[in-house]
């Protein structure tokens, strides 16, 4: 029994956990923006994509990875303020909010992949593994970048933890989440803060597309692979639900690498949405309440 831990589930565990991170970074971004805004945005997994073919050109450019790590973050923040203030604003005072702004961002996503067909084609393109090597991990060789992967995302998500939980900005977004109307009346700029949580969440988007790209290449329908389990994973934590993203994130990716070793992979997909129907079928708010209501 402890060989078939140490051989077989050890290492399916350990990658999940790398590929957990990335997608907690992902649906964090999609929990903020639907916890403050009441907005789902259809096209964060474009913009996931969009801040891995930002990374990739840059490095054809010369910048090395490091420089790529913190630089595409911030300029995918801009990105993410534009959207909101010029597109899901222009419809968000609407009393059909919720359809057109879901309509809007379906379209958005539609254009960012044919925008990235043609400029890149429809080939997969892999950048070059900024770390070599691996070390041995409970009796497990990892490579070197998935324990990097594994730590730097875990340090983000703690940060937006913490900011969340513990500093005034993490108040001012939850009261704005709670009730926008009484917030404004009390003095805070709610546009601006509702803008900065969506430019927010787009750079989550975009980090997560960073540090993904030199594992599953960068190709121009990357955001639908890797939105639908993001989506999973909000549902199944709670919309709006920081601690249940969190949750939810790593529950399912260990579900769906763990359930491999013992049916055929194209069952692992259908599997996580059986739990999502599931869950919502037994608790349809998800396993934890909303951000506003944490």
């Amino acid at each position: 029994m402890l060989d078939y831990m140490q051989l077989v589930l050890a290492p399916q565990m350990l990658n999940a956990l790398s590929i957990a991170v990335p997608t907690i970074l992902v649906a964090l971004g999609l929990t903020i923006t639907f916890g403050l805004l009441d907005v789902i945005n259809m096209a964060h997994g474009e913009l996931y994509a969009l801040g891995a073919f930002l990374a990739l050109s840059a490095s054809r450019l010369g910048l090395g990875f490091w420089t790529l790590l913190p630089l595409i973050p911030l300029v995918m923040m801009p990105i993410g303020w534009f959207a909101e203030r010029w597109l899901v604003q222009r419809v968000f005072s609407r009393p059909d909010r919720k359809t057109l702004t879901l309509l809007l961002t379906l379209g958005l996503s539609l254009v960012l992949e044919d925008v990235f067909k043609l400029l890149y084609g429809p080939n997969p393109h892999r950048p070059e593994l900024p770390l070599r090597g691996g070390v041995e991990l409970l009796g497990v060789f990892l490579p070197s970048y998935r324990l990097f992967l594994i730590a730097a995302g875990t340090g983000v998500i703690a940060a937006v933890w913490i900011i969340a939980r513990h500093t005034r900005l993490g108040a001012i977004i939850r009261a704005v989440a709670w009730d926008s109307q009484m917030a404004a009346a009390l003095g805070v700029p709610v546009e601006r803060v509702t803008a900065g949580a969506f430019a927010f969440g787009v750079m989550l988007a975009g980090l997560a597309g960073v540090l993904l790209g030199p594992i599953y290449s960068v190709f121009p329908t990357m955001g639908q692979d890797f939105i639908l389990t993001s989506f999973a994973v909000v549902i199944v934590g709670g919309m709006g639900s920081i601690p249940g993203t969190i949750v939810a994130g790593l529950l399912l990716t260990q579900m769906q690498s763990i359930a491999t070793l013992y049916i055929p992979p194209a069952w692992s997909d259908p599997l996580v949405f059986a739990l999502l129907i599931l869950v919502l079928l037994v608790r349809p708010q998800g396993l934890f309440g909303r951000i506003g209501h944490a």
